[in-house]
């Protein structure tokens, strides 16, 4: 075992006790892949984020919504979507446990683009919220 004076130097030695490091060949290409991989990366979860957007075409608004019994709810909203287009919309009733106690389906026709309606909804309990499940155009 070789020991060493702690007065003569460093324990581990200096910089010059070790050779120099070999020329490192290749970088610019390790570099090159990875930064290929997160631009296929990005790209494909810009791809992913930009076609999950949903149905641009119609645009939903719940302006009012109440319960008239236990049996019946009531939900007033506005529809804008394309005026050569028919749109069908998905209204659901719920109670305090979120499960759906009711639902319609409304068919709104083409002809005009900003639809106000009111629809009455039958419902199988008390309903505590009434809303717009979807609107697609068809």
């Amino acid at each position: 075992m070789a020991t060493r004076d702690v007065e003569n130097g460093p324990v581990l030695g200096t910089p010059d006790d070790f050779p120099d490091r070999p020329e490192r060949r290749g970088r610019f290409v390790v570099h090159a892949v990875i930064g290929v991989l997160v631009a296929i990366v990005a790209g494909g979860w810009g791809y992913v984020m930009w076609s999950a957007t949903g149905n641009v075409g119609v645009v939903k608004e719940v302006v009012t919504f109440s319960v008239k019994s236990p049996t019946q709810a009531e939900i007033t909203f506005n529809i804008v979507k394309p005026e050569d287009r028919v749109a069908v919309c998905r209204i659901r009733a719920t109670d305090t446990e979120h499960v759906e106690v009711g639902s319609k389906e409304v068919r709104i026709p083409a002809g005009e683009g900003i639809n106000h309606l009111k629809e009455r909804l039958d419902t199988s309990a008390q309903a505590t919220s009434v809303h717009i499940q979807y609107c697609n155009l068809v």
